[in-house]
C-alpha cells in the first residue's frame, strides 16, 4: 500500500480544500493500492464526506483578510506561534506517516514557509518521498505572481525538491509557464492536466426543483459565493436588484450564503428573504452540483471550483469576480468570457440594476434556446491521477471499454497536439 500525504492550502474560502479532496477521492477510486492523509487547517473539512482509505489531520486555522494578511483564526496566539505549531505538526506527520508521495497545494513552501523544516529534514532520509506541486490554472496577475515567486525562492524550491508541477488548467486559456516567466528548469517539470470536471450531483434536477417549490418550467436563478467570507457584497447587490423589481418580473431565486459568511450578514440575508416570496436561502451545501443542475442561470464569484462546476453543468453564468487581494478570479473570468463560456461583470461600481439587467438577458437567452458554447476539456482529475500514480509507478484502474486510445494518453500530452481551446456550441 502506497501512502500519499496531501497538504492543502487553507487560509481563505473552501476552494482549495474542495479541490484537494476531489483529487484524494479520485486517487483512491483509481487505485486500490493507495491511502491518503489530507493535512489542512480548513475549518469546514468535517463537513465533507470522506471515502475509505482517506483520513485527515487538522491544523490550527489561519485566516487571511482582503488585503492578503494572515493571522490566527481561532486561537489566542500570534501568527508566528500558530505557524510554528502548524510547522511542527506537519514535520511530525511526514516523519510518522512516511509517505511515498507528498502533494503540495499552491505554495511550494506552504503558508508562511511552514513546510521548510519538513523539507529540510527529508534530505537526511534514506527513502525520500516523491514531491508534486499542484497549481490551479491561475494564481494571480503575472506581475504579482512573478514578483512573489522570485522573492520567496519558489522557483528554487521547485528545482531542489519537486519532481513534478501539475496544473489543473489548459494552456489554451492560461499558460503559466510563459505568463509567469518560469525558468527552463521549472517549465520542464510542468504538466497540464486539464480543468477539473465535476461528478453529477446526488439529486435529480426535478427533485431539487420540487424541494425548492419551483413551479413547473419556471426559471430558477441560483446565487452562490463559494465559502461566502467576502460574498455578502454580491448577495446584497442581488437582493437590492430583486427588491426593486416588480413582483411579476422577479425570477424565482435561491441563495447559498456560504458557511463563512458573517453571522450578522447571513441574518440580514435571511430577514430580507422573508419579504420576497420568490426567494429561498440556505447557509451551505455540500452538493452544489445538484443545485446548479436545477438552476437555469447562476450568479457567482469566479473561484476555480465554481467555474469548473459551471463548465461541467453547462449553465449560463454571470461571474462577478473577486479583485482583492489578487486578480486570479478576474483574469479567469475575462479569459472565459472572451471564449463565450460565461458573462463577466466587474465588481467595481457594479449596481443592482446592471446586475439584474444581465440576469434578465441570460434568462431570455434560456427561454429562446440560444446555444451556449461549452468547454469539454474537463478531464483534470483523470490527468492529475495519472501523473501522481505515475510518480509511484502505479497504473490507474482500467478505463471503461468505450474509452478511445487517445483517452489513455496523459491529459497534457493530448492537449499538446492543439493550441486551440476545445469548445463547441
Amino acid at each position: 500500500m502506497k501512502r500519499i500525504l496531501i497538504y492543502s492550502h487553507d487560509t481563505f474560502g473552501l476552494g482549495n480544500i474542495r479541490r484537494m479532496l476531489e483529487v484524494a477521492r479520485h486517487l483512491v477510486q483509481a487505485s486500490p493500492a493507495v491511502s491518503v492523509l489530507v493535512v489542512t487547517g480548513s475549518p469546514m473539512l468535517h463537513a465533507f464526506r470522506l471515502p475509505p482509505r482517506i483520513d485527515y489531520l487538522k491544523l490550527p486555522c489561519l485566516s487571511r483578510n482582503v488585503d492578503g494578511h494572515y493571522g490566527a483564526r481561532s486561537l489566542n496566539l500570534s501568527l508566528g506561534a500558530t505557524v510554528k505549531m502548524r510547522a511542527n505538526l506537519l514535520k511530525s506527520a511526514i516523519e510518522d506517516f512516511e509517505p511515498d508521495l507528498i502533494v503540495v497545494d499552491k505554495k511550494p513552501f506552504g503558508v508562511e514557509d511552514e513546510l521548510c523544516g519538513a523539507f529540510e529534514a527529508l534530505s537526511s532520509h534514506t527513502r525520500r518521498p516523491k514531491l508534486a506541486l499542484l497549481l490551479r490554472d491561475i494564481l494571480d496577475s503575472p506581475e504579482a505572481t512573478t514578483r512573489v515567486w522570485r522573492k520567496n525562492g519558489c522557483f528554487e524550491a521547485i528545482e531542489a525538491y519537486y519532481d513534478q508541477v501539475l496544473v489543473v488548467g489548459d494552456p489554451a486559456v492560461f499558460d503559466l509557464r510563459h505568463e509567469y516567466d518560469f525558468p527552463p528548469f521549472c517549465a520542464a517539470k510542468v504538466a497540464f492536466c486539464g480543468y477539473i470536471g465535476r461528478e453529477p450531483g446526488r439529486e435529480a434536477r426535478a427533485d431539487v426543483r420540487r424541494r425548492l417549490e419551483v413551479q413547473g418550467a419556471e426559471p430558477l436563478l441560483l446565487v452562490t459565493t463559494g465559502g461566502g467570507e467576502d460574498g455578502y457584497g454580491l448577495v446584497d447587490t442581488c437582493l437590492r436588484g430583486l427588491e426593486a423589481m416588480p413582483h411579476a418580473e422577479r425570477p424565482r431565486t435561491h441563495i447559498v450564503c456560504g458557511p463563512e459568511m458573517g453571522a450578522s450578514q447571513r441574518q440580514d440575508v435571511m430577514a430580507r428573504a422573508t419579504a420576497l416570496p420568490q426567494l429561498s436561502v440556505q447557509e451551505f451545501s455540500d452538493d452544489m452540483m445538484s443545485l446548479i443542475a436545477a438552476s437555469d442561470v447562476v450568479v457567482a464569484m469566479g473561484g476555480y471550483n465554481t467555474v469548473c462546476e459551471l463548465l461541467t453543468s453547462r449553465r449560463r453564468a454571470i461571474i462577478v469576480p473577486r479583485v482583492k487581494p489578487g486578480l486570479e478570479q478576474c483574469i479567469r473570468a475575462e479569459r472565459m468570457a472572451a471564449l463565450g463560456l460565461l458573462r463577466m461583470l466587474h465588481p467595481q461600481g457594479l449596481g443592482a440594476s446592471t446586475l439584474m439587467g444581465a440576469v434578465l438577458a441570460e434568462l431570455h437567452a434560456v427561454r429562446s434556446g440560444t446555444p451556449l458554447r461549452a468547454w469539454d476539456a474537463l478531464d483534470g482529475l483523470a490527468g492529475t491521477t495519472r501523473e501522481l500514480l505515475g510518480l509511484l509507478d502505479l497504473e490507474p484502474a482500467p478505463a471503461p471499454a468505450d474509452d478511445t486510445a487517445a483517452d489513455a494518453l496523459p491529459a497534457h500530452a493530448r492537449r499538446a497536439a492543439t493550441a486551440e481551446p476545445r469548445w463547441h456550441a
